[in-house]
């Protein structure tokens, strides 16, 4: 069992370039939580380490892309391809995609042939596609083998496939016939032909489809891999369930940035590592653009200055009414982002789930609204406590309106719903509250 001070004294040991002490705990720790003791030191000594460690490339594997990076810079060329030629052929790419130009230059003469155009050919794939994240090491069977040649034949394809646990079967064009499970191989009788069991009802993607889609895929099939295809119907790999929780994590992560108004081009944004300009650069843009969308407040406040002047209880309860707007704009925004991100809903579903929201929101509203008004007679009048229960229904269901809304524009748009961040539907959200409480004031109120 793995504990905290394990990986505190690795760390201790590692700083003071104790190799033998670290080699006693190594057997004790996962790949993972070396990378992490590593990365809490220099590169400079990190590299000087890593070659010495029995599982390198498990460890180099597990850092940050950042930190492999520099790493890369310190590493020879040749512990560097010894290095990428023993890590699965995704994590490979993606290292070689995060090197210089120059650096990926001089890696490949390094590699062995077949490492080598392999790794090209991964690294041609568009980002954000599933052929950007997927393997080519897989378990592939004929259909004419009987169930024992099988067997054999993995045991012989097993050290380089990433999962044997699903077989796919293949024609001499390459092109998916079906999979079978190495439970079905281990169980059938050895003479029975593997086409006669193999599925061939398969669930698959296509290499250009978006990763995000393939994720939820693998999870809605509960799957252990998904074969990817080209649009020949010829298999050029898979993605692994681990792969699709990646995905899944670094686009969860993306949509939580974007839903404070941050720019999330790079979701492993470490608020402790990144440099001070580089998080400001990715506040200010749309700080800067609230700015002058919070400007329509204003202008609404000044458009009616005079009901304001003659009944000056109002501002008392300005901030109350917008700022409930703001909250029921931002609470809906969330729950529809979340239900496009996760397939709950399509664009289809706008008109139904606007009258579900107008009813939901209009019984907040008027909840709402009955507490307020208490507090409107004790401040005010009467005409004050009507003023704000009909500004507070009002405001919390076009508030509740656009936060739905905003996300379904913005898909229909083709961009991210995750934009529709809680910073700007409250800036929306503020400035129709203001025009909505004040215009009902100018109606029932007496003015100067």
């Amino acid at each position: 069992m793995k504990t905290a001070p394990n990986i505190l004294a690795l760390a201790d040991a590692l700083a003071h370039m104790d190799i033998g002490a670290a080699q006693m705990l190594l057997h004790e720790l996962q790949s993972v939580d070396v990378a992490e003791a590593l990365e809490q030191l220099p590169v400079e000594s990190s590299s000087l380490i890593l070659m010495q460690l029995p599982k390198r490339a498990k460890v180099y594997a597990a850092m940050h892309a950042a930190y492999q990076a520099s790493l890369a810079q310190l590493l020879s060329r040749a512990d560097l391809a010894t290095i990428v030629t023993e890590m699965p052929a995704d994590k490979r790419t993606d290292v070689f995609k995060a090197l210089a130009p120059s650096e990926q230059v001089a890696l490949l003469p390094a590699l062995a042939q077949a490492k080598r155009e392999d790794l090209r050919r991964l690294a041609e794939y568009q980002e954000g596609t599933a052929g950007a994240i997927m393997t080519s090491e897989y378990a592939t069977l004929r259909a004419e083998m009987s169930i024992a040649e099988a067997i054999d034949f993995l045991r012989q394809e097993a050290p380089d496939a990433e999962t044997i646990y699903e077989s796919y079967i293949i024609d001499e064009q390459q092109q998916l016939l079906g999979e079978i499970s190495l439970h079905q191989l281990i169980l059938a009788p050895v003479d029975t032909n593997v086409g006669a069991l193999m599925a061939t009802d398969i669930v698959y993607a296509y290499v250009d489809d978006d990763q995000d889609d393939v994720a939820k895929k693998i999870a809605r099939y509960d799957l252990l891999a998904l074969p990817i295809i080209d649009r020949q119907h010829r298999l050029v790999g898979i993605v692994t369930y681990d792969d699709a929780m990646d995905v899944a994590s670094e686009e969860a992560n993306e949509d939580f940035l974007k839903s404070a108004g941050v720019e999330a081009s790079a979701p492993t944004l470490n608020l402790k590592q990144t440099p001070l300009f580089q998080l400001y650069k990715k506040r200010v843009f749309w700080l800067v653009i609230l700015v002058f969308g919070s400007l329509l407040s204003g202008l609404g406040i000044a458009h009616f200055e005079s009901i304001i002047e003659s009944n000056i209880v109002l501002v008392f309860f300005l901030p109350l009414l917008v700022g409930s707007g703001g909250n029921a704009g931002s609470q809906s925004a969330t729950l529809m982002v979340r239900a496009l991100a996760t397939g709950d809903v399509v664009l289809k579903d706008w008109l139904l789930l606007l009258g579900r929201e107008c009813l939901v929101a209009l019984a907040l509203g008027v909840t709402m609204a009955m507490a307020v008004a208490v507090l409107g007679y004790i401040r005010g009048d009467a005409m004050v406590a009507l003023v704000l229960i009909l500004s507070m229904i009002g405001i919390v269901l076009i508030g509740s309106v656009i936060g739905m809304s905003l996300p379904f524009i913005l898909n229909r748009l083709n961009l991210d719903p995750a934009s529709a961040s809680a910073p700007l539907v409250t800036s929306i959200c503020d400035a129709t509250g203001v025009v909505i409480y004040l215009c009902i004031a100018a109606q029932l109120l007496p003015q100067i």
